[in-house]
């Protein structure tokens, strides 16, 4: 993906001429708006950074270039340079024997191709050996058709290729095969293929590229699979691409698939698009070519095609499709039409829309009505709404909260506030609870008829209900208002003191005459609005309330609700309502709830929601989803944030998705995308952490345009990154770059470097650097320097390693104990006692105390060279100080213990231990059962066995092994099998070393029908069986003379794929070949290869020689062609074998090849094979052969037999008397000198 990210910046030309880069802008207006500075700090940044972008223009493909070899594996880059051999080798660790026989060809025809395609089509492993596979035919397949300009594939070879290209995910390739042999007029019948790159695209979110394989195959007259129909209009379907979707549904119906492609559930969707596009009838066509196939209608599907017609007001084609379908619609679509009936018509209609309903089985609820009662209200029908309330009643029904809240605004609004108690007497009656709207109606309603004295009870009424807090100063009347959105200080009550009662509008009970001092107009339209919303709930306007005050929690159920109540989720409330979801920690499936219940397309949110579920989606790992609407987004030109492409860019990286990465990028730079510093910063991290470096340099590249200001910091961050993932050589060839355009003068990238070789153990490289470090006055890492050291020690290099610490102490004194501490530690390792214990006393002396590790080292080595006086010394030293014994410590001294015979002594010691250390007993006990097992005690080992057992502990994995090795090495097999079983029985897993020298010392002690049952139970545990194991049972069976045992035993190893990497069979191949089982070698043979490891020639050998006897010279040649190929050397025996053969039968010029290979590989035939492709020729009277071969060999220092001289001597002469040639004559003095006879002088005088 080598420019892409640094073409992410817009491109404006810039006339300076600047290192190839003519065509960048580095500061984009976007990044400026996003980042203000001012001009203060623009000038602290330069003061601060001395390093303008300009200079770093093309600094990532110079590192790329240099050292894209590091870490660049083949993927597929650069194959089409790999040779024939190449690719064969590739594909003969695959499937050795499918190969085998092309190993000589040297001129590939087309039914070779096909047969090694054949030949590989059945085999399949896992996906990345799958990928090398296809690459390497790909390559053949290649190699093959440019041979000449005549070569033609075999149809089926290109249909069997294309379908391995599809299905590794080569679509580009399979495009290309298809194209050359339709350019060719040769169409392939590859309806299988196509379907796969279908499915293929869709997959890589590849739309258009994916439609275009789908109308090249109507084109062809190919029908699609199924499932691919299926995959193609899900993602449509995903897309809200109705046109396209809607055609693509149709052609599968034609073609038959329409029950297949219903019963998946996507015509649903498709039926819910094509309403929410307003084409309804459509729809209901498409519906009843589906019932055709049995299919009934669900929920969904009747939901979108009435709120199809709902939209479209044609509630009298909508009865017409229940009663033609002979559905009863549910609850939820009933009140939805009835709602929409209720807006549109008037609450008449509904109410005869209603009984049609109800003659087709529908059955309203409380809810059904309370939408009538509401509406009569809104529609000033209280009468109406009586009928109605009282319908809810006969029905046996509860009237909702809402139905009573529409009663009181009717009543209210008509001037019956009187009767208003009336309805709260009969809601607590039928066991309905007043809400908040409720008291709410109630007060505007009594302050619509001026009766303030039931505006105070009813505040009173919602004090007691816990609705309002009201203390004892406060009046009522003012909470009133307050609670109606009335300021109280611009509503008064005052009286009216004019003798003729001129302002006044009511009385109270004492017949004073009041008004109200407040903007009458003002004061009735809000009474009036909170009673006319009272009519009929707002969903909507909650939502969005709830959404403004952070309560998303209490309006997640409003919208399930407002479905009840017939109504939909607004766009402007869904977008608030998502936006609130997208920051909160609520779950993806919440979410896709919400789009799913939209009566509008996904893509009809603005565009600010749907950059926040993008996001969303990126964050939660749903890459499918992200992916999908971003790619929706950028087909309709919506503006995609530059968070948007930077979630999803992080979430592609943690899923290792290259290719999805590469995709994005190009949307990203499209969009003139540019991360953030932090964001930039931990991309570079995550694109290391997948080793995608070219990557990583790119966007390195483009950061230091878009970031100028914060160039070092971008710097260390990817050079820190670069270093911790192992790429210290790309870190180090990048600072050189970088050092060539700007002065660094920070020791972190140097120290960074220093870390990064001694973390990859390349110490020689941090030594250099760690050199260079110093000659720029810049300190040194103290925990790299230390590394050093200890290796310097280990390289036996101790007077640089002396040096390096006094380097070091001369910039850093402060230092002076870690340095002389990594000095102690680093002689040590290396054994030098003497120096090691001088500089500890050193130390000592300066009233410097050494850490821990110093201790322990010291003890080690002291056991290592066998002072136990040393360690009593300095074990008494450490437990006065109160230091803890490390465990690797405690384990050298038992082991220095037991071998000077002193175990009690290591008893004392663990008990000491115990005393001082936090180490487990039991982790005591296993070293001490180790160490006694080395002594080969079985008394000993007995003993602390039991100790162990007596002492309650549990065994662990280790303690077993550890006591299953001890009885082998006391020749106790019985107690180690003993114990082996117990751990197997106790779910416990034996090492590989425990099954191996069990079942070894059991096959050496003819106890082969124990190791065969511990074999069975590796089987029955799908426990691999390693090269040991196997040899030894196979072994044993063969010296018993069950030759057809060994045989199934390994079979059946290898069909339960018991076999681990890197198996080595070459011993069983040689005891098979000595058994006549020649097959049997030619298969572990090929396990071996299949398995990655190379069999040694030896193997190769018996297997050649072994086909010569059986007269098979060209599976003989196939091998040994292959053998050298892997650069292995037959031995002489072998190609005595196979050159002798090869006369016998005949094949002079065959075995003449194999020794001309001899030669050119170094070696010297033997006089034998010379002399049999001599004898030969002789034989077919090949004179000219002979002369040439019998040359060479004398020049090999051989001399031929009598009769080989004699014959060709007769025939030479021969052949001189009849052309009379003098060059015979020449040949035959040469020979004749090589038997010591003098030659002639041609130039001498006869007389």
């Amino acid at each position: 993906m080598l420019r892409v990210f640094s073409s992410l910046r817009s491109k404006e030309p810039c006339y300076k001429r600047v290192r190839a880069i003519p065509k960048l802008r580095y500061f984009s207006t976007e990044a400026l708006v996003e980042n203000p500075q001012t001009p203060s700090s623009l000038e602290a940044n330069r003061a601060h950074e001395d390093l303008p972008s300009l200079k770093f223009s093309g600094i990532a493909e110079t590192v790329i270039s240099k050292c894209s070899h590091l870490w660049i594996t083949n993927n597929g880059e650069g194959f089409s340079s790999f040779s024939l051999k190449d690719h064969l080798l590739r594909l003969s660790n695959i499937s050795p024997e499918v190969v085998r026989r092309f190993w000589r060809v040297s001129v590939l025809k087309p039914q070779d191709v096909l047969e090694m395609l054949l030949g590989f089509e059945s085999c399949r492993g896992k996906y990345e050996v799958e990928v090398k596979k296809v690459e390497s035919l790909w390559g053949v397949f290649k190699w093959a058709s440019e041979q000449s300009g005549e070569f033609e594939h075999c149809p089926r070879s290109c249909k069997i290729m294309a379908e391995m290209l599809v299905r590794v995910g080569f679509f580009k390739e399979v495009e290309y095969l298809l194209s050359r042999r339709e350019s060719r007029g040769v169409l392939l019948d590859c309806q299988e293929v196509f379907s796969n790159l279908i499915e293929g695209y869709v997959g890589e979110f590849e739309l258009d590229r994916a439609v275009s394989v789908y109308w090249r195959m109507r084109r062809l007259s190919l029908v699609p699979s199924m499932s691919s129909y299926q995959a193609l209009l899900r993602y449509l379907v995903e897309l809200n691409e109705i046109k396209l979707m809607d055609y693509v549904y149709m052609d599968a119906i034609k073609m038959g698939m329409g029950g297949s492609v219903a019963e998946s559930g996507i015509h649903e969707n498709v039926i819910r698009l094509l309403c929410m596009d307003g084409k309804v009838q459509e729809a209901r066509d498409l519906f009843r070519k589906v019932m055709n196939y049995g299919i009934k209608p669900s929920s969904l599907v009747v939901n979108a095609i009435s709120c199809g017609y709902c939209d479209k007001k044609d509630y009298t084609d909508l009865l017409s499709f229940f009663a033609e379908v002979r559905i009863v619609p549910d609850i939820v679509v009933g009140n939805k039409i009835l709602f929409s009936l209720c807006r549109n018509f008037g609450v008449e209609q509904a109410c005869m829309y209603l009984q049609k309903l109800e003659e087709l089985g529908f059955r309203p609820d409380e809810i059904t009505l309370g939408i009538l009662i509401g509406s009569s209200c809104s529609q000033g029908k209280l009468k109406n709404a009586f009928f109605y309330i009282s319908d809810i009643l006969s029905r046996g029904l509860k009237p909702h909260v809402y139905s009573y809240n529409a009663l009181l605004s009717g009543m209210f609004k008509e001037g019956m506030w009187t009767h208003s108690r009336d309805i709260l007497v009969e809601m607590s009656e039928m066991g309905v609870t007043p809400n908040l709207s409720t008291f709410r109606v109630l007060l505007a309603g009594f302050c619509k008829a001026r009766q303030f004295h039931e505006v105070k009870a009813i505040v009173c009424e919602m004090a007691e209900h816990n609705l309002v807090t009201l203390s004892s100063s406060e009046d009522p009347l003012t909470t009133g208002f307050m609670l109606l959105g009335l300021s109280p200080l611009d509503v008064k009550i005052r009286r009216d003191n004019d003798k003729g009662f001129s302002k006044t509008e009511f009385f109270d009970n004492l017949g004073n005459g009041l008004y109200l001092d407040t903007d009458l107009e003002e004061y009735e339209k809000k009474i009036a609005q909170i009673l006319d919303d009272a009519m009929l709930p707002d969903f909507n306007s909650s939502i969005i309330e709830k959404c403004h005050s952070l309560d998303i929690k209490s309006s997640l159920p409003m919208v399930d609700e407002m479905a009840r109540w017939g109504q939909a989720i607004s766009l402007p409330s869904l977008s608030y309502l998502l936006n609130r979801l997208c920051r909160a920690p609520f779950s993806i499936e919440t979410i896709n709830h919400l789009l799913g219940i939209m009566s509008k397309s996904t893509y009809q949110l603005d565009q600010k929601t749907l950059n926040m579920l993008v996001q969303a989606y990126s964050k939660k790992g749903f890459t499918f989803s992200a992916r999908t609407l971003l790619d929706g987004m950028v087909r309709r030109g919506y503006t995609v944030e530059n968070s948007t492409y930077t979630a999803l860019l992080f979430d592609i990286t943690k899923k290792g998705d290259l290719r999805s990465l590469c995709y994005c990028c190009k949307l990203a730079q499209k969009s003139n995308w540019s991360p953030d510093a932090k964001d930039g910063k931990a991309l570079l991290s995550s694109l290391c952490r997948n080793n995608w470096l070219n990557e990583a340099l790119e966007l390195f590249e483009t950061m230091l345009f878009v970031i100028p200001s914060d160039i070092s910091n971008t710097f260390q961050s990817l050079l820190g990154e670069l270093c911790r993932q192992g790429f210290t050589s790309t870190a180090h060839v990048l600072l050189e770059e970088f050092s060539n355009q700007a002065t660094i003068l920070d020791h972190m990238a140097y120290s960074c470097l220093v870390s990064g070789f001694c973390q990859e153990k390349r110490f020689t490289d941090a030594l250099k650097m760690f050199e260079t470090m110093i000659s720029k006055d810049l300190s040194p890492p103290l925990d790299a320097s230390i590394q050093l050291i200890a290796q310097l020690c280990k390289n036996q290099n101790y007077e640089k390693a002396v040096e390096l610490k006094n380097v070091y102490l001369r910039d850093q004194p402060s230092a002076l104990l870690p340095m002389h501490c990594a000095l102690i530690n680093g002689f040590c390792k290396s054994g030098r006692v003497e120096e090691a214990a001088g500089l500890f006393k050193e130390v000592s002396m300066k009233g410097l105390m050494p850490d821990l590790d110093v201790f322990n080292s010291l003890l080690e080595v002291y056991c290592v060279v066998n002072n136990l006086n040393k360690v009593k010394e300095l074990l008494c030293g450490m437990l006065r100080k109160s230091l803890s014994i490390s465990i690797s410590s405690y384990s050298n001294i038992v082991c220095l213990i037991c071998a000077e015979g002193k175990s009690p002594l290591a008893l004392s010691l663990k008990q000491l231990m115990l005393q001082v250390t936090n180490l487990q007993e039991l982790v005591l006990y296993n070293i001490l059962i180790f160490h006694f097992s080395s002594t080969r005690d079985s008394l000993l080992l007995n003993a602390v066995v039991d100790a162990l057992q007596k002492s309650g502990l549990q065994f662990d994995e280790v303690t077993y092994n550890f006591v299953i090795r001890g009885f082998l090495l006391c020749n106790d097999i019985s107690r180690s099998l003993c114990y082996l079983t117990t751990m197997i029985r106790q779910d416990l897993r034996p090492s590989n070393r425990s099954l191996r020298e069990v079942i070894t010392c059991l096959c050496h002690n003819k106890e082969l029908s124990l190791a065969l049952n511990l074999s069975r139970e590796m089987e029955l545990r799908g426990w691999v069986h390693g090269s040991v194991i196997q040899n030894n049972i196979v072994e044993a069976l063969l010296s018993n003379g069950n030759l057809h045992e060994a045989v199934e035993f390994l079979d059946r190893i290898a069909s339960k794929d018991l076999i681990p990497p890197k198996i080595m069979y070459d011993y069983l191949i040689k005891q098979f070949y000595q058994h006549g089982r020649l097959d049997k070698a030619v298969d572990l043979l090929n396990i071996m290869l299949v398995k990655g490891s190379l069999p040694e020639s030896t193997s190769y050998d018996y297997v050649i020689q072994g086909f010569c006897k059986g007269h098979k010279l060209d599976t003989a040649l196939d091998f040994y062609t292959e053998m050298l190929y892997r650069d292995l050397k037959p031995s002489t025996i072998t190609w005595d074998i196979l050159v002798c053969s090869l006369c016998e039968h005949g094949r002079a010029r065959e075995a003449e090849t194999v020794l001309k290979t001899i030669i050119e590989l170094g070696e010297t035939p033997s006089r034998v094979a010379f002399q049999s492709v001599i004898n030969r020729y002789r034989s077919e009277k090949n004179t000219g052969k002979t002369s040439e071969l019998l040359k060479v060999m004398q020049q090999k220092g051989y001399v031929p037999d009598f009769n080989t001289h004699w014959s060709l001597i007769s025939n030479l002469s021969n052949s001189s008397k009849k052309n009379g040639s003098t060059r015979n004559s020449s040949f035959l003095s040469n020979l004749l000198s090589g038997f010591g006879f003098p030659q002639k002088n041609r130039n001498s005088k006869t007389g």
